[in-house]
């Protein structure tokens, strides 16, 4: 089978708009960690599912090891916030409550506490599809990714 050249294919991929997300776990030391995702999906409606993609790391350990984790979709003022869980730290330790047993982001879109129900290993990512045990929101914008760029809500690029 013939691939897509790596470069082209990353290209074509950051012009579907996502919105972005931290997932948080606990980690077996009760340590709070957590990764910037774009890579969130519903699945399911009955029952509740989700599915995130996943690479090697110490939140995908936690998530292997306590088979929970939260989805905290960020509010379009959460550039910061984004770019610290994605490993560019500019700020302390940002603010959380635990709720229903995860980290939950302060000021978040949306939350969604994941129990996990299958993994599946592809390539150098995990799947882990997970059901709803308790979510909210609330009627802010969400921060949005497209063209490797963020844009707030459906407006123009802030950054680049």
């Amino acid at each position: 089978m013939q691939r897509a050249d790596p470069l082209a294919f990353r290209q074509a991929a950051s012009r579907f708009a996502t919105g972005v997300a931290v997932l948080t776990a606990l980690h077996s030391r009760g340590e709070v960690c957590g990764m910037t995702a774009n890579s969130f999906v519903t699945v399911s409606l009955s029952p509740p599912t989700v599915l995130v993609s996943v690479k090697s790391g110490k939140t995908h350990e936690a998530m292997s090891a306590s088979r929970r984790y939260g989805v905290n979709v960020l509010p379009e003022q959460a550039r910061a916030l984004s770019r610290h869980f994605a490993g560019q730290p500019r700020q302390a330790y940002p603010g959380y409550k635990i709720v229903d047993g995860l980290p939950r982001l302060s000021n978040c879109v949306a939350f969604f506490a994941c129990e996990v129900t299958r993994t599946i290993d592809v390539s150098d990512h995990t799947l882990f599809i997970a059901e709803v045990s308790e979510c909210d929101y609330c009627d802010s914008l969400p921060l949005v990714f497209f063209s490797s760029r963020y844009h707030l809500g459906p407006g123009k690029p802030v950054d680049h």
